[in-house]
């Protein structure tokens, strides 16, 4: 039996009287030398139970042990043996890779040769030797991830608590994160790795899985994926629309999920169906079903309740948008330059109405300057860019009017409320009196906001951020 190096016992947290408990009654423990993945729906307590384990909050009841020193009683001599990395990037932006480094190491007494060292061998680590003279706040997503790393490892800890560090990252950086991670289990370091991807949490060795605060599984994730087997299914070869498809696909009442996947459509059902009406699917003549097998993510819906289902309050309150053009955006020769350096090269594509386009690239390919551009919040070095008939270089005040833009940093306003951002907002695209009033009170209804509609936006949890 492995040995645990973290143990969580009975652990209530409360945040005030009137709000519902943000952990009720967690008892968990997490083994030496191994990746424990920490999952759940956002607001589940994620972030809460981390910060009980680094001694940074105080559990209302029931105990937490790290490497045998209590979390209430002890917490300087925790903070001497973990690392943590927050969700929210905490290094100073306006400070160099090198200069984030020499602070940290300051403040945990690391010293002479341990600390040129030290620096030597996060720096060829974490591949960020070539950019110290950097300022963090002009680093790509992934970059800045890897230098929290950095610090947080700057002390070998015991246990490292990583919270939601793929979050903002491309892929390749997510893979180069768990590459880093792996080799630090060499090193006999335990790691909590909060996570947002499911596919991330299937991935540990084993998964603590919280929802509105309870704990409602710990164990190996292929024991949980298990309790889906011979539930889920595929429909291949769908001669109509996809999303139709799936529509039609979550108003059955036996089917509690289903998403998109490639060409097809997965569906998981409450439980083995004797008989499944194919033609309801309205997916063509040609279309099949047939049982596949069955992933984390399945399981983890299914535990939870079921997903979403087939209805859209967002949808059906949305008015259409009724257009002759065939084509909404179209962006020509698109360039932008920053100096020397070409951060967008000589982009062209047109988007039709009603279509979802990706784009896609790893962190620093230049989406976010394309997305600016198409905005009219940033001007082209060269091309141009049509937003339903409108040149953005021509009159990029009409253009964004007709825009909804949500960008990847989180640009609301921390030190207002929920409802303030919302009225706020509405004002800046001209809502008045009772259009205005209802248009808010529609928004906190479709994106749950009941429970947050008066906290600072600062201290949401990230999906409702989002």
């Amino acid at each position: 039996m492995n040995e645990t190096v973290v143990e969580i016992a009975g652990v209530t947290k409360a945040f005030g009287k009137v709000s519902p408990l943000a952990l009720k009654g967690i008892t968990a423990s997490i083994p030496k030398g191994q990746i424990v993945g920490l999952a759940g729906p956002d607001g589940a307590g994620k972030t809460t139970l981390m910060r009980l384990i680094a001694a940074i909050l105080r559990p209302s009841s029931g105990a937490i042990h790290v490497a045998g020193f209590d979390t209430t009683s002890d917490p300087e001599a925790i903070h001497q043996i973990i690392g943590y990395m927050p969700q929210k990037f905490g290094l100073y932006e306006d400070l160099t890779v090198q200069q984030n480094l020499d602070l940290y190491a300051d403040l945990r007494g690391v010293l002479g040769d341990e600390r040129a060292a030290t620096f030597q061998r996060l720096l060829t680590f974490t591949a960020l030797a070539p950019f110290t003279d950097r300022p963090a706040g002009k680093l790509s997503g992934g970059m800045k991830q890897k230098l929290g790393l950095a610090c947080a490892l700057i002390k070998k800890p015991q246990v490292l608590l990583l919270d939601e560090p793929g979050v903002g990252v491309d892929p390749i950086s997510r893979r180069e994160l768990w590459k880093m991670v792996h080799e630090l289990l060499g090193e006999g370091i335990s790691v909590l790795w909060s996570t947002a991807y499911l596919d991330e949490a299937a991935a540990c060795d084993s998964v603590l899985l919280l929802s509105e605060g309870e704990l409602v599984y710990s164990g190996k994730p292929a024991d949980l994926t298990d309790r889906v087997k011979e539930r889920v299914y595929r429909v291949t070869q769908i001669e109509t629309n996809r999303r139709q498809v799936l529509v039609h696909a979550l108003r059955m009442p036996d089917v509690i999920d289903g998403v998109i996947q490639g060409s097809d459509v997965r569906m998981v059902f409450k439980e083995k169906p004797v008989h499944i009406d194919v033609e309801a699917l309205q997916a063509g003549p040609r279309a099949t079903i047939r049982e596949t097998a069955p992933r984390f993510e399945d399981a983890f819906v299914d535990i939870l309740g079921g997903g979403p289902g087939g209805r859209s309050i967002l949808a059906e309150h949305t008015p259409e948008v009724l257009t002759t053009r065939d084509t909404m955006i179209e962006v020509t020769n698109l360039t932008r330059r920053f100096g020397s350096f070409t951060a967008v090269d000589n982009i062209s594509l047109k988007i039709r109405p009603g279509e979802i386009f990706g784009l896609l690239g790893p962190n620093g390919a230049g989406k976010s300057t394309t997305f600016r551009m198409m905005c009219g919040l940033l001007k082209p070095t060269a091309g141009s860019a049509i937003v339903n008939g409108v040149d953005l270089l021509e009159a990029p005040s009409q253009a964004r009017a007709r825009i909804g833009y949500m960008a990847q940093k989180f640009s609301l306003y921390g030190n207002l409320s929920v409802r303030e951002n919302l009225e706020f907002f509405s004002g800046i695209y001209n809502l008045q009196g009772k259009e205005r009033e209802d248009a808010v009170k529609l928004m906190i209804e479709i994106f749950n906001f009941d429970h947050y509609v008066n906290e600072s936006a600062e201290i949401l949890p990230l999906g409702y951020k989002q």
